[in-house]
């Protein structure tokens, strides 16, 4: 018969890709659960009053129409909401087809049966599969992990957050309009169920098995897997675990399965007392805490409450009385097991001969130690008791008293265990790969020693002594052919002779009485020997291995693990060498990849290398978070040297008193600095000691560990410094996941709040922007300083960017620039969004825009009553420009503080890096010159879109401060209409307000109403750079107008001295061109 999972089984295969893609699909909502957005959950009030009306779970699907008619209503909020759309989007499609794959994957499964039914797979039914071993187990594997992924789904992913992703997805994605979409099924399936995985929460009725019935899966099945689970032994588990005490832990993997599985069918639960009784006594004698899949433990006491037959079957295991004795059982086990380990690993105790002579005696030890910490470590966590269950508290006191549980001493042992597991493992990997040739190596040393002793008994040889006897040299030379014909491949009949030629050999030498002679005993004891190590060569078998690895299973421990970090790192705080034995101990919990990765690899899916990322990652995180603990020691020790170097220690004058001598010395505080600085190279000696190695299919290397882990250290401590430091008293979202600056590895930390800025770079940049505001100070250019604009003291200056970059490095100025670079992004789009839809969406204010327009065309005319038509056209639009101002001097404060920024950069990428500078330099120009001669000519080569060339220059020109911030397109525009005539006007307004002074330039007129020209004209160049170069000139052309207009008006009525908004025009035009570096010419 073909083997039921060959290639060529279509039953066999579909089954298997099927379990395959079921323990891929856990493996992806694990991962998924990690990074839920925050806003989902609804739990802030500032969350509910922002989203509220965006985020809707499935009340929505009542009144979509009243929902969205909300939006349209307002704004604001369709604003709000299509950024929303733009920031989650892609976590929510990763949400959705994860919940769609289980969806799949149950419809998968019941066509499946349905074809079985039907007889598609020919001479399979699903009786015949349920007689395969392999058809068996993976029957029973799917209705599990279908059970799985749902309870999996509702721990992790709580109900209502589910239904606001799906609603969410719904709403921006393109399913509500597919016609071949099932997210009707998916909701139905995925609905809440007033499950909620915090302690205390009420468990809902009819919990889980009115969620498991959603979807109808036949019940022959669904009996039929549950009577093998019940009967069988499916996984042969029984077969590494001979004792009968042991058999609740051989089938624990069996007894998770049918836990989930009896969900659905829960009339067994609620009735089916027998039943029940027989499962409890087979699967639940002695335990009552389980782990359903890679460490989700499951507490049967609160789970099978609501059922009456289950709940009676199971008071018979949580009999005080039994509980005694499962528990002083343990506790004796691991009383007499501790001396034993640590007696084996002794070095040089497990040597190659001891471990093949004594192969059952150390499999039983490793078996009683493993069921012993299995039984605790499940009986004894707090995250398998809810603690506000009186009788759950009772029974887990009783169980954590008689057992006389002490954390570290369990921990010991597993650290013991788990060395001595590793080193097992090692020598038997090692014992079979050189199995054959030390075979054959015994096999020929035995022959030749018998063909010698024939020799012997030849009378040829000269051997002192020995009479010449045919009869015994043609029996040794026998013996010598039967030793040579011995074959290695038949091991059976080879270990059977074996064991008969050494009986031989103790025969002759006591019948032909050669004890009288040394040598010839010598050569026949060593016989035997070489025929013994073969017997012991042959037995060495893969088998063993297979044993120790299914009783080395650390599954269950895959959460409840992190309940013993402090004592890791307590141990590891002591002893750094510490690092040695947990390796082993990851190692160990490493094979518990093997549950979820088996049928995956089975299968050849593609899904293998992402779930056992996904898992490999889980485990090189807990190393990491482990072993953290040694850079937090050093940076311990290292704050202890530099308070006694910068407090204790005194410096040591050039010229010194010899009675002073002793004073200066101090001996106490200097031993102390020598001991803490020893105690860092222990501690960095530690976590090298343990060699590079492979945690699932990751490579874990020691040096690399100790560097990302003194780097993340570093990171915290200097992010939490400058978080407390930077801390004023004045009176588009990035998820983590999709940062490029943020690493799992090496996080920078998160801080709550203590304002509107998330990080301390933010509070700096809007600490700057406050003590430079232009409303309060002024700007001059020729110092580079600002003043307060009613005391007319000085503020500060540029040397603010010196101490910056002193204090916070380039890295630290290029970022507060970037935050600028995006402060300005925010201003200019708030800035047009009014612009757009309150100034230009008023009907009379446009109609003076367009009375203005007909008055001063055509601009290369003079405007005849110019003042009588300028100060009308501002006296009626004198409401709109407050705001206008502010975004405005905004602008250009931030574009002024950019200038300073970038010359620091470059003053001191020139000071510090010369040849970085001038490379810099040289490959900006040549590529513009490139670019330029491209556009001139367009045969000549330019970057292509793929070619990162000018994204990448343009980040290392920014940080060496090679660019000009007043150049720079911030946003992309749209044609506006009436803008060049709706900055000009804005600028006439506030020509009054400011005073032309030979010594300063430019000033505000009253300081009750101020107004800053440096940062107005940057503003206003800023904003106009942001549109075609048309709107420019028309903007100058009408500035050239007024000029010429009030002049003329001027010189008609014989005013000898120019009008203070003539000489604020000209300035204008004079800074314009200064700042743009335009020629002269455009002026005029």
């Amino acid at each position: 018969m073909v083997d039921f999972l060959a290639e060529n089984n279509l039953c066999g295969q579909a089954i298997l890709r099927i379990v395959s893609r079921g323990n891929a699909i856990i493996a992806e909502l694990l991962r998924l659960s990690d990074f839920i957005p925050a806003v989902f959950r609804l739990k802030d009030k500032s969350d509910q009053q922002k989203y509220g009306d965006i985020i809707c779970d499935f009340s929505y699907f009542k009144g979509p129409e009243y929902y969205e008619s909300k939006l349209e209503a307002k704004p604001d909020l369709q604003d709000l909401d299509e950024e929303f759309r733009e920031n989650n989007i892609e976590i929510l499609s990763r949400f959705y087809l994860a919940f769609e794959s289980v969806h799949k994957y149950i419809v998968d499964l019941i066509r499946y049966l349905d074809d079985l039914n039907e007889g598609v797979y020919i001479q399979q039914t699903l009786e015949t599969v349920l007689l395969n071993e392999d058809g068996k187990q993976l029957l029973c594997e799917a209705l599990y992990l279908y059970g799985v992924m749902l309870l999996v789904i509702d721990q992790k992913i709580e109900g209502e957050v589910r239904e606001r992703m799906l609603v969410s997805y719904y709403r921006y994605s393109a399913a509500r309009s597919s016609a071949d979409s099932n997210l009707d099924d998916i909701c139905k399936l995925l609905r809440s169920t007033g499950y909620s995985s915090h302690a205390g929460a009420k468990r809902p009725p009819n919990y889980p098995e009115s969620y498991f019935q959603r979807v109808p899966i036949s019940p022959t099945f669904i009996s039929m897997v549950i009577g093998r689970l019940r009967s069988d032994d499916i996984y042969n588990q029984v077969s590494a675990y001979p004792l009968p005490e042991h058999r609740s832990t051989a089938l624990a993997t069996q007894a998770a399965m049918l836990y989930v599985c009896l969900y659905f069918t829960p009339s067994i639960l609620h009735t089916q007392q027998a039943k029940m009784r027989e499962i409890v006594d087979k699967y639940f004698p002695d335990n009552w805490v389980i782990s359903i899949y890679m460490g989700i433990t499951v507490n049967l006491v609160e789970a099978w409450e609501p059922y009456k037959a289950a709940k009676t079957a199971l008071n018979y295991t949580l009999d005080p009385a039994n509980i005694k004795e499962q528990a002083c059982r343990y506790a004796a086990s691991v009383e007499s097991l501790r001396p034993q380990v640590q007696q084996l690993l002794k070095e040089g105790f497990l040597r190659e001969e001891i471990v093949l002579d004594n192969i059952p005696k150390l499999l039983n030890c490793l078996r009683d130690c493993n069921v012993a910490i299995r039984w605790l470590m499940l009986h004894t966590a707090e995250s398998a008791y809810d603690p506000n269950n009186k009788r759950l508290r009772q029974i887990k006191d009783q169980a954590i008293n008689d057992s006389k549980y002490n954390p570290k001493i369990l921990f010991q042992l597993l650290l013991d265990t788990a060395q001595f597991e590793f080193i097992l493992k090692e020598m038997f990997k090692q014992m079979l790969v050189e199995k054959q040739l030390k075979w054959e190596s015994y096999k020929k040393e035995g022959s030749e020693r018998m063909t010698e002793l024939a020799e012997v008994f030849s009378g040829v040889k000269p051997l002192t002594r020995v009479e010449k006897n045919e009869n015994l040299q043609a029996w040794f030379r026998e013996i010598s052919k039967q030793i040579e014909s011995l074959n290695y491949e038949d091991s059976t009949a080879a270990g059977r002779k074996t064991v008969q030629l050494i009986q031989a050999l103790v025969e002759v030498q006591e019948f032909h009485q050669l004890e009288s002679n040394l040598q010839v005993c010598q050569f026949l004891a060593d016989t035997r020997k070489f025929l013994h190590q073969m017997i012991r060569t042959i037995n060495i078998k893969e088998e063993v291995l297979i044993t120790m690895q299914i009783v080395g299973d650390l599954s269950y421990a895959w959460q409840l693990i992190d309940s013993f970090t402090s004592i890791m790192q307590e141990s590891i705080r002591a002893s750094p060498s510490m690092v040695t034995k947990l390796r082993a101990t990851f190692l160990k919990l490493a094979s518990a990849l093997d549950l979820p990765l088996m049928r995956i690899n089975q299968a050849n899916s593609p899904d293998l290398l992402s779930v056992s990322q996904f898992y490999s990652g889980e485990l090189v995180a807990y190393v990491r978070k482990v072993l953290q603990i040694i850079p937090e020691s050093m940076f311990t020790s290292l704050a202890k040297i530099i308070k006694l170097q910068i407090h204790d220690i005194m410096e040591v004058p050039t010229r010194l008193d010899k009675d002073k001598l002793k004073e200066y010395a101090q001996l106490g505080a200097r031993y102390e600095v020598a001991k803490l600085t020893h105690a860092i190279s222990i501690f960095t000696e530690g976590i090298l000691m343990m060699k590079t190695t492979l945690v699932g299919i990751i490579k874990v290397d020691p040096k690399q560990l100790l560097e990302d882990g003194i780097r993340k250290e570093l990171v915290k401590r200097v992010a939490y410094s400058l978080h407390k430091g930077l801390i004023f008293n004045p009176k588009a979202k990035i998820q983590d996941w999709q940062s490029i600056h943020q690493s799992t590895h090496i996080p920078i930390p998160k801080y709550p709040p203590v304002d509107e800025s998330a990080t301390f770079i933010g509070r700096l940049c809007r600490e700057i922007l406050r003590i430079t505001d232009p409303k309060a100070t002024s700007y001059i250019d020729q110092l580079n300083t600002w003043y307060d604009m009613r005391t007319h003291q000085e503020v500060t200056n540029n040397r603010l960017f010196t101490e910056i970059q002193d204090t916070l490095g380039t890295f630290g100025l290029n970022g507060l620039d970037r935050l600028l670079c995006f402060m300005i992004v925010k201003e200019l789009q708030n800035f047009l969004t009014v612009l757009q839809k309150t100034i230009l969406k008023d009907k009379a204010i446009v109609d003076i825009f367009k009375a203005l327009l007909n008055a001063v065309n055509p601009v290369k005319g003079i405007v005849a009553t110019a003042s009588k038509v300028y100060t009308s056209a501002i006296a009626k639009t004198q409401k709109i420009w407050p705001a206008y101002l502010e975004s405005i001097m905004k602008v250009g404060q931030m574009q002024i503080l950019r200038l300073q920024i970038a010359n620091e950069l470059n003053y001191s990428c020139k000071f510090d890096s010369k040849h970085l500078a001038a490379a810099l330099e040289n490959l900006n120009k040549s590529l513009l010159a490139d670019i330029e001669a491209h556009y001139q000519d367009p045969s000549l080569p330019y970057p292509k879109e793929d070619n990162t060339l000018l994204y990448e220059i343009t980040a290392y020109l920014e940080a060496a401060g090679i660019h000009d911030p007043l150049n720079k397109i911030y946003i992309t525009t749209k044609r506006l209409p009436y803008f060049p005539i709706v900055n000009f006007l804005f600028l006439i307004a506030q020509l009054p307000k400011l005073q032309y002074s030979k010594n300063q330039g430019m000033t505000c007129r009253r300081a009750a109403d101020p107004v800053d020209w440096v940062p107005l004209v940057l503003g206003l160049l800023t904003l106009l750079k942001q549109f075609h170069s048309r709107y420019t000139e028309q903007f100058l052309a009408l500035i050239g107008q007024f000029i010429r207009s009030i002049m003329e008006q001027c010189t008609s009525q014989k005013i000898p001295d120019m009008p203070s908004d003539v000489v604020g025009a000209l300035m204008l035009l004079e800074d314009y061109v200064r700042y743009t570096k335009l020629p002269r010419k455009v002026r005029s």
